[in-house]
């Protein structure tokens, strides 16, 4: 894990240089990706019976592909009862808090005659990717539906990979039924995006796509965005620690190696005023990492995109923290709502030590859909705006219009748009 001196030349374009993920290298997979989804948009459900069984070694047509009530009730005579409890838990936390995000359609009027307004209504299909592999996400079916539910889509249609005997996680079949999935399909990859963005025999087709996956899921909601809207296109985790002398070395390193064990591109930054706290903490890092399972992945990632940022001041340290724009942001300090004022980039912010990331990961409520690479400065987490549509209401009577023709008219004039200026001044010829 480097250990760098913050100083006028190194927090120069922190993203770019120190802790650059070379995430914009696609190579082969974005040509692989557009034919599997031009393949899919031409022939449907039997591009994506050829792709599962190649990619999936799994038998899927058109009477399996749909996963049954008979399916998810056997799911959930697979989960542990304590796991279910949890996961209902944590729902009720994730769902209220979305709940305050709902907006609400709106009408104003005037004496005047001038009736204005937005109309706020769901989008009617919402698409959401779940990934399958080498492990079940629950929590990420929760964190991608519950909003789409919370805002009122009246179809939330899942696609997940299933294994090579056609099944699909229990865990994530069991979330989907208690956040509010509408219908399930046994579909993963490229493939499946393509699916969702254009409609198949069985899929049918969204309006928005939401969720994570490897690189050719990415990729292909890059190549269909425009046809359907997408959430954004994620990069690997990250986590930035800001801290001071007041800090628990031993829970800062445990929170850095959280993100750390997710992929060997994941970032984890410690921003600190303290000398001591960051050698101590390179110490516990060294201590943990030998114990913890993926340690080979933690050990990439911290070698590669792993920092200790010693700054000499805490504004320089906040001046640091900006500029990365992280994922995740924790604020271990004296006084860290104080510090918390001066962040104007990050996706989700944890105050103080016993705010540990893995909180908002599974169970606080705040979505763990979160803005990376740096794009927190303009994207915000995964919310119920996502998934609603606002149209502009506007009324104005005779009179209204009477009293702004000739501004309008001057103004489409000026453009050269006589036709615009003609669509208002037909209304009062018969004052002339």
């Amino acid at each position: 894990m480097k250990k760098v001196k913050l100083t006028s030349e190194t927090k120069n374009n922190l993203l770019s240089g120190l802790l650059k993920r070379t995430t914009d290298d696609y190579g082969d997979y974005e040509k692989t990706v557009k034919e599997i989804v031009a393949d899919v948009h031409e022939r449907g459900d039997e591009a994506v019976f050829e792709y599962t069984r190649k990619f999936d070694k799994a038998e899927i047509n058109a009477d399996n592909i749909r996963v049954t009530d008979a399916e998810i009730e056997e799911a959930y005579t697979l989960v542990d009862q304590k796991l279910l409890e949890v996961i209902r838990r944590s729902i009720k936390n994730i769902r209220d808090f979305h709940i305050k995000q709902k907006r609400n359609t709106w009408i104003t009027t005037e004496d005047t005659g001038i009736i204005l307004g937005q109309r706020v209504s769901p989008v009617e299909y919402a698409g959401v990717y779940v990934p399958g592999g080498k492990a079940a996400y629950p929590s990420t079916v929760l964190m991608n539906v519950i909003p789409a539910h919370v805002a009122g889509v009246p179809n939330i249609i899942m696609t997940t990979p299933c294994n090579a005997e056609g099944k699909v996680y229990p865990m994530t079949l069991v979330a989907a039924k208690e956040a509010g999935v509408t219908e399930i399909y046994k579909c993963g990859g490229a493939q499946a995006i393509a699916a969702l963005a254009y409609g198949t025999e069985s899929i049918p087709k969204v309006d928005k796509i939401v969720g994570p996956g490897n690189i050719f899921v990415a990729l292909a909601k890059r190549v269909v965005y425009g046809h359907v809207s997408i959430d954004s296109i994620a990069g690997p985790s990250e986590i930035l620690v800001l801290a001071d002398e007041t800090a628990n070395p031993k829970f800062v390193a445990a929170d850095l190696l959280s993100q750390a064990e997710h992929d060997e591109l994941a970032s984890a930054t410690l921003v600190t005023t303290s000398e001591k706290l960051a050698d101590d903490v390179a110490e516990w890092i060294k201590t943990f990492t030998a114990q913890l399972e993926r340690k080979e992945i933690i050990e990439k990632s911290l070698e590669n995109f792993g920092a200790i940022l010693i700054a000499d001041n805490m504004n320089d340290a906040v001046d640091a923290a900006n500029e990365i724009a992280p994922e995740h942001m924790e604020i271990v300090t004296k006084n860290p709502w104080n510090v918390m004022t001066k962040i104007k980039n990050a996706g989700a912010i944890f105050l103080g030590e016993y705010s540990s990331e893995p909180l908002g990961d599974y169970f606080a409520g705040p979505n763990h859909v979160l803005p990376t690479n740096g794009t927190a400065r303009f994207f915000s987490p995964l919310g119920v705006d996502d998934f609603i549509k606002k149209s502009s209401i506007i009324c104005y009577s005779e009179e209204a219009l009477r009293a702004v023709s000739e501004d309008i008219q001057i103004f489409a004039k000026s453009e050269g748009l006589t036709a615009h200026a003609n669509s208002i001044a037909v209304r009062f010829d018969d004052e002339k």
